[in-house]
């Protein structure tokens, strides 16, 4: 217990884990910032796309499509994702303000006085301050709780999350990006004007160019509804992903680290009586 109290002193006076929690909290910062840039942007364009007519006029028929129709199904969950990254951002913003508070100078003088005082009643002769005990790691044990378990809920979160979420993330996010530039793309497509002045064999070849067009158009329309069914996955495996990293691993770890510390106390009473 010596030597695990003075271990404890020593890292909150060097802050190493301070510094790790840091590292991590400012990547996963930095994803969710990406992340939601990618959410609103797409969200954007779905609001300019969801009026467009891409019109294709082979031979002067009109072939019209109407790209909206294939994004009011994803339109309303890509709001709810903007929703959700908007709290996970704004949650990975909270975990780093508090970061910074628990590495205040003021809790580490408060976790070495409590380091000091359970040291005294472990360590001093005499039954006086030994009855004291169970108070001083009650003291300690919350000092140590404030001083690391933000860091600590940090570093256990972006671990899980490195090891299990991290490819998946940057997967979805990626095909997500492909699906904006494709949305943006298709509702800016426009026909091609037929001069007037033109010759019959120059409309004759216009005419040929834009049948090729219009069945590449169609040909792309499907591709691109595909897509956007498959954005609706990425967009849900997102929510989940950020869900998991900003509010259940966090609150896991602070159970996790409540319960410890709950077993701690006990067992030292324990021990000391």
């Amino acid at each position: 217990m010596t030597l695990a109290v003075l271990l404890m002193a020593v890292l909150a006076g060097l802050g190493t884990v301070d510094a790790t929690g840091e590292h991590y909290a400012e990547a996963a910062f930095k994803r969710a910032l990406v992340t939601f840039a990618v959410a609103r942007t797409l969200n954007g364009v779905i609001s300019v796309a969801q009026g467009t007519e891409v019109a294709v006029e082979p031979a002067g028929v009109g072939v019209n499509f109407t790209v909206g129709q294939i994004l009011d199904p994803v339109n309303d969950l890509v709001e709810r994702f903007s929703a959700v990254m908007l709290v996970a951002t704004s949650s990975l913003g909270l975990q780093n303000v508090l970061l910074r508070i628990s590495a205040w100078w003021g809790i580490s003088v408060f976790l070495a006085l409590a380091a000091i005082f359970y040291l005294l009643t472990l360590w001093a002769p005499g039954e006086k301050l030994k009855n004291y005990s169970s108070i001083a790691i009650r003291v300690l044990l919350v000092a140590a709780f404030m001083r690391f378990a933000v860091a600590l809920l940090i570093i256990g979160s972006n671990l899980v999350f490195d090891t299990f979420l991290a490819a998946e993330q940057a997967a979805a996010t990626q095909a997500l990006e492909t699906t904006t530039s494709e949305i943006r793309e298709i509702s800016e497509q426009q026909a091609l004007p037929v001069a007037a002045d033109q010759s019959l064999l120059e409309r004759l070849g216009s005419a040929i160019d834009q049948s090729l067009d219009s069945i590449n158009v169609k040909e792309r329309l499907a591709s691109f509804r595909d897509r956007v069914s498959n954005a609706s996955e990425h967009i849900i495996n997102l929510i989940v992903i950020f869900i998991m990293q900003t509010i259940l691993l966090p609150l896991f770890f602070v159970w996790l680290l409540v319960e410890a510390m709950k077993f701690l106390a006990t067992r030292s009473i324990k021990t000391g009586n």
